[in-house]
């Protein structure tokens, strides 16, 4: 027999001190107790003399003390497997995601949605980047989700630029984070930057197995960009428009993965959660020991209880 909390022993001493004061000075039971709850507690007379009434209290206290070193019987150990999928989800925070052509404006949205994917998706480690014209790792894999949601709610922009959007960095990043598994998996939320030809991106993918899911979170029709209270204007004072650049699509299409254009249907991260794990099947295992353990805590309480009652009650009341 174990116990959790094996401290709580050391209280012991307590009842066993009194018992021995008791049998030394002869100690009453109402010295420890108000005059008025005394009579309460003892109200009717009973068949036990005080005496008596207090060893069984200060056993009931002991047993009291057993209980909460929670003892219990040590089964061994169980082995669960746990089947998950790694992923990598990249958020794209160039200043063009700052468009509020979807409201409240790209980034934002894209956060929403993040978390939509964290309520559908518990059977995986998720990694989160930030990259505009390079990236930057905001988590390592990891599964919990609540550490997640603060961190990517609070995400710092203290890397964004004005250099547009850089796809290759979360590809490095992500090819580095997942480098033990074979096939790697990155969503990534962008609303395609600048780029028109990803056939760099396209080639690093396919040499390092890298699947990419794209979200666009953009329209066709765009917006300008706000800073503040002003709208960003290039070199010649023309108001800069974003648009989303359907070119990403490519990279998706060609590394094996899926594209899907931003939606304010609630089930549409779902959707892409099934496909991503439909490709890559809960591919990794997690072996997680636990201790198979028997309680026993409630065995001492139990006696603990019973002594206090028969301590405090009226034998002779209840006789009568």
């Amino acid at each position: 027999m174990s116990f959790e909390n094996i401290e709580f022993l050391a209280l012991l001493v307590i009842p066993f001190m009194l018992i021995f004061l008791k049998g030394k000075n002869g100690a009453n039971l109402e010295e420890y107790f108000n005059k008025e709850l005394f009579k309460k507690l003892i109200v009717g007379g009973s068949l036990l003399n005080k005496k008596l009434r207090y060893y069984l209290l200060l056993l009931s206290i002991a047993f009291a003390i057993i209980a909460l070193t929670r003892p219990y019987i040590n089964k061994g150990e169980i082995k669960v497997s746990k089947e998950y999928v790694n992923l990598v989800v990249a958020f794209d925070i160039s200043k063009s995601m700052f468009a509020q052509d979807i409201y409240p404006n790209r980034l934002e949205f894209s956060k929403d949605k993040f978390y939509s994917l964290l309520n559908n998706f518990k059977d995986a480690q998720i990694a989160v980047i930030g990259f505009s014209s390079r990236a930057f790792l905001i988590s390592p894999l990891t599964s919990d989700f609540n550490t997640l949601k603060y961190l990517v709610k609070n995400m710092s922009l203290d890397y964004v630029t004005l250099k547009g959007t850089n796809l290759l960095s979360p590809l490095i990043v992500t090819n580095e984070l997942l480098k033990s598994s074979k096939n790697k998996a990155l969503l990534i939320f962008s609303d395609g930057g600048d780029n028109k030809d990803f056939s760099k991106e396209i080639e690093y993918v396919k040499k390092h197995n890298i699947k990419v899911y794209i979200y666009a979170v953009a329209t066709k029709k765009g917006a300008v960009i706000k800073e503040g209270s002003k709208v960003i204007k290039d070199k010649n004072g023309n108001l800069v428009i974003t648009k989303l650049n359907e070119n990403i699509k490519e990279l998706a299409i060609k590394s094996g993965g899926a594209y899907m254009e931003y939606s304010l249907n609630k089930n549409d991260i779902k959707k892409l959660v099934n496909k991503i794990r439909a490709d890559f099947k809960k591919n990794q295992t997690k072996i997680s020991t636990i201790k198979d353990k028997k309680e026993l805590f409630y065995y001492p309480l139990l006696v603990s209880v019973i002594l206090f009652l028969i301590a405090i009650s009226s034998l002779k009341g209840i006789k009568r």
